[in-house]
Parts: C-alpha cells; structure tokens; sequence
C-alpha cells in the first residue's frame, strides 16, 4: 500500500524500445540500444526492475528493430525479475504511440497502466507516480523533469494542483522550466484515442488530452537522464553511480579492498567482481569496468565505462570514452574526448584517440589527434 492506494499487482507496463539507436552507434551495431549494459545492467533491466516493484506483472516491449535479438534477454529477464514479457513487434515505425495501439488487448486488462521511453534513466518513483495518478483521478499523468535550459526542449505549462494547461516547443522566453521526462500513467481510457497507425503521443495525443483538460503533471525527484547519446550516456552513468553511492554504497568499490595492489579509487566506481585490476592504477571518479574486463598496471581511468571482456594494456590513459566489448587497448595510449570503441577494436600501443568513434571488428595502428573522426 503506498499512499493509501493497492498497487495491483495485475498491472501491465510499455516500455517503447523503438529504432535503430543510431546515436549511440557504433556501440548499438552490435546490440540494441536498451539492451546496451548501463552500470554493467542492460538499460531495459533497470527498467524492468522498477516496473516490477511498482507492482506490474506483464511488461510490454514496443519493438521496431532486432526483435530476435531480445528473445535470449527474454527469458533471462523473466526469471531474474519474475515478470512475463511481451514482444510486440511493429511491421513499420509506429511513432510513440502506435505502439500503446498495437499491445491495447495486453493494456486493456488492467485499469491504469505504465509507459517508459526506453533512453531514460532516473529513480523511477513508479509506486509516487500511481498514488498521484489515482489521487486526481484523470486520464494520463505525466512526469515532468526540470532543466536549466528548457529553450532547447519542449516544456509543459501546468496549474498548482498538477493539470496541464498547454505544451510549448522551444520557448525564446521563460514560461516553465519542465519537461516531459518519457515516464507516463494512463487510465486504460487513453487508448480509445490512439488509432493503429504511425502516431506520436507528444504531438497529437498530449496536446488533445491537454485540451480536454484530462492529463496532469508530476515533478520528478532525484536524477533524470536522456542517454541515447554517448555524452549524454556517461553524464547518465555518473548519476547512477552518485545515486548508487547514496541508496547501496556496499555495491562500489572500496579503497581498502584494492590497498595491496597500491592501486587508488576515487570517488563512485563500480567493478564487476569479475574483472581484474593491476597494480598502482588509479580509477575515478565516474567509472564501470564490466565483467571479465583486465586493467593491466599503471592504468588510469576516470569518466568512463569499459564494458564486459575488453583489455587496457600497461600505463594506458581512458578518460571520458566508452570502451566496447572485446577491444583491447595496447600500451601507453591515450583515448579521451568521449571517445567511443565499438565491439572487438584492437589498438595498438602509444596511440591517442580523441573523440574518436570506432566500427566494430577494426584495428587501429595510427593516432587520431582531431577531434569527431569516424574510423570505419
């Protein structure tokens, strides 16, 4: 019981997974975006784990790209989380809110259901957003995210008590400082005014629920993320690992723990117990080593995520980058800049990278000193 209000535990949740992820190439020429290990746990995963404590038991993922892909993930989910889920998979791109359309017999079976935009990463006050979503009893709820910059985005306008009044794309002066954070509630109602077709539910169903004075907003409390994009991705990372610090502290590395390899943490880092780590480096602040990964002596890494099985050789310096699975990175190299190394990347020793981005399978035998190269 949160709030007064049952969860019940027949609730269902959509999460839209959508497209190509083409801007986290070339990471996402190897797996789907949400499948893609955020603090060494695929995206989708948090996702799902907050979904399933917040009393959902069915979720929904709104396909449009590499569908078999997350048939392995599937199963493996299922059991972990103890959820059924369902792949729905779209013929065409169906937009935002096609796909509540095409999975409306699995979101009809219960009364209020839950949509994520796959990309983001927050605290995800799913248990918050039903008791507020129940409390004033209309069709959808919204949760709303401040930022510093709202011109850049699409703010909502909305009365003390949480009602929306309108949505303004791009503001030039300052009438609200929120934003649609991609986390929603719906009274099973919404779906009579989604059509099975190619629909965006930002730009044809919020203005028309707004309108008919039907959908309320919820700020959001703590972090929020975007992270469909390689910096954005990392400054994601650096918040969950400063709210991990914060909830599950046991869960980082310790300092004690690495002593007698005189090799130094700083700050939030988080290490598969798996990996191997030489002597005399120095990681952090804002780093996760993956499983099976091997830092080699002298090594130095902050800002950065080296997913599972890749190799940093000897006295090699990573700096907020993105190191693929299975590359290995030689001796006395320097990649930095939001670099990013697709899967299976050789480099060779006493090279630098800057703001590199690498296909996968490639080698790498000469440095890259301007900034925004494609090596393919």
């Amino acid at each position: 019981v949160h709030g007064g209000w049952n969860i019940l535990s027949a609730m269902k949740g959509l999460i839209l997974v959508g497209g190509f992820g083409t801007r986290l190439r070339p990471l996402t020429f190897t797996k789907p975006k949400p499948i893609i290990e955020l603090c060494n746990k695929p995206q989708l995963y948090h996702q799902i784990e907050a979904l399933a404590a917040a009393g959902v038991d069915e979720v929904v993922l709104a396909i449009g790209y590499k569908a078999h892909v997350m048939d392995s993930f599937k199963a493996e989910f299922e059991k972990e989380l103890g959820v059924k889920i369902t792949c729905s998979t779209e013929s065409e791109p169906m937009g935002t809110a096609g796909p509540l359309a095409l999975a409306k017999d699995i979101l009809s079976t219960s009364e209020d259901f839950f949509v994520l935009n796959s990309d983001v990463i927050c605290e995800f006050p799913l248990t918050d957003l039903y008791a507020f979503h129940k409390q004033h009893g209309k069709e959808g709820t919204i949760m709303v995210t401040q930022v510093a910059n709202p011109s850049k985005y699409g703010v909502v306008v909305f009365e003390p008590t949480g009602l929306i009044d309108r949505f303004v794309e791009k503001p030039t002066e300052f009438i609200s400082d929120k934003i649609n954070s991609g986390i929603y509630c719906f009274n099973r109602k919404v779906l009579d005014r989604i059509s099975l077709k190619p629909t965006s539910i930002e730009k044809e169903v919020f203005p028309q629920m707004a309108s008919d004075r039907t959908l309320c907003a919820m700020v959001l409390s703590g972090f929020w993320m975007d992270i469909g994009q390689p910096k954005d991705f990392l400054t994601g990372t650096s918040m969950f690992l400063k709210h991990t610090a914060r909830v599950k502290p046991q869960t980082l590395a310790q300092q004690q723990n690495y002593q007698n390899l005189d090799t130094t943490i700083v700050g939030n880092v988080l290490i598969h117990p798996t990996a191997k780590i030489g002597k005399g480096c120095v990681l952090g602040p804002d780093v996760v080593v993956g499983p099976s990964v091997v830092i080699d002596d002298g090594v130095r890494v902050s800002g950065s995520t080296l997913l599972e099985g890749c190799v940093i050789k000897k006295h090699s310096w990573i700096s907020s980058s993105i190191v693929g699975w299975d590359t290995t990175i030689g001796k006395w190299c320097r990649v930095e800049g939001i670099s990013v190394l697709g899967e299976d990347v050789q480099v060779k020793d006493e090279l630098f990278l800057n703001a590199t981005l690498v296909l996968p399978h490639k080698g790498i035998s000469q440095s890259c000193y301007e900034r925004d190269q494609i090596i393919m």
